[in-house]
């Protein structure tokens, strides 16, 4: 059975930058995977697990700390409209934790993330990048809770509840993951300096000040351009680590279903990030192995590199001591 880590992640983003994995969508189709499906990545789960562990192992290799988990657009909603039924869905969501645990391959210092991804990730429309769906935060809250709960049970080091647009979504995640004795990250996507549904990050960040699960704050799936400023941003509202990591910076264009431009992730960059507040780090959507691989080195430790601690850092080392 592969080792699970010797610490909490709390307590090593308190002792410095930890890093992230990059894109699972893009490694798995430069495997040679054909993603065309409502159910993204999350398909092969079913359809062909090993694929997801070897994508999953090529950022091991590549020197990344944390796997996400292909389950960021697996639901029992989603599964259902394929004809999966809900004992099948249970098990294919345990088999999203169980297939980054395999990839970490024994080793102690890999941390294993369970990907929550947004209401809008089950429509397959686009609307996960627009928020605002017509739904109370109640109504969200029973969406979510369902696979929160299921994974929490299947034993990943930390929950990801990642490329949130609004608040009032992050709000029913953290209700959902309440009670569950389980850490989590909350992480907006973003356009400049707001939410996509618009609202400050300010305001979006501090939705977690009062919440002991939350272990880091931060963005994913934006534009690099627009990271560093919300790290600071997080890392002046809320006394956490934060979290980025965001994409190529390419467009997506849905009609020609193809990606437009070229891309704008510097793993140099992180290095600001990191002086800003930033502990765990990383890439979002195209972003691969090779440029994770880059960020590591440009992360390296380096003498003097931490002469202090943060307030964050010191509260969470606090609560995992």
């Amino acid at each position: 059975m592969p080792a699970t880590p010797g610490r909490p992640l709390a307590q090593a983003l308190a002792e410095g930058p930890v890093v992230l994995d990059g894109g699972l969508s893009n490694q798995l189709a430069d495997q040679g995977c054909d993603l065309s499906d409502a159910l993204w990545s999350a398909r092969l789960l079913a359809d062909a697990p090993e694929q997801i562990e070897a994508a999953h192992s090529a950022y091991v290799r590549a020197g990344a700390r944390v796997l996400i988990t292909s389950s960021y657009q697996a639901t029992y909603e989603g599964f259902a409209a394929r004809g999966i039924g809900r004992e099948e869905a249970t098990a294919l969501l345990r088999r999203s934790v169980a297939l980054a645990r395999a990839a970490a391959r024994d080793r102690d210092d890999v941390w294993v993330a369970a990907s929550v991804g947004p209401y809008g990730a089950m429509l397959a429309d686009g609307s996960e990048y627009r928020g605002r769906y017509g739904l109370t935060v109640a109504e969200l809250e029973r969406f979510h809770r369902p696979r929160i709960e299921t994974l929490a049970e299947a034993g990943p080091d930390v929950l990801a509840l990642e490329t949130v647009p609004d608040t009032d979504e992050a709000e029913a995640l953290l209700r959902a993951v309440d009670g569950l004795g389980v850490p989590v990250w909350l992480s907006y996507t973003v356009t400049g300096e707001t939410t996509r549904a618009g609202q400050p990050l300010e305001a979006a960040f501090r939705i977690a000040a009062d919440s002991d699960a939350v272990i880091g704050v931060g963005v994913n799936c934006c534009d690099p351009a627009d990271a560093a400023q919300a790290v600071e941003t997080a890392a002046a509202t809320v006394d956490r680590p934060v979290v980025v990591y965001p994409n190529s910076g390419e467009a997506w264009d849905e009609r020609a279903r193809d990606w437009r431009g070229g891309s704008a992730f510097d793993p140099a960059r992180a290095v600001d990030w990191e002086r800003a507040g930033a502990r765990l780090i990383g890439g979002c959507c195209r972003v691969g192995p090779g440029q994770i691989s880059a960020l590591v080195s440009a992360l390296a430790p380096r003498p003097g590199k931490f002469p202090g601690r943060s307030r964050g850092d010191r509260e969470i080392l606090g609560r995992c001591s």
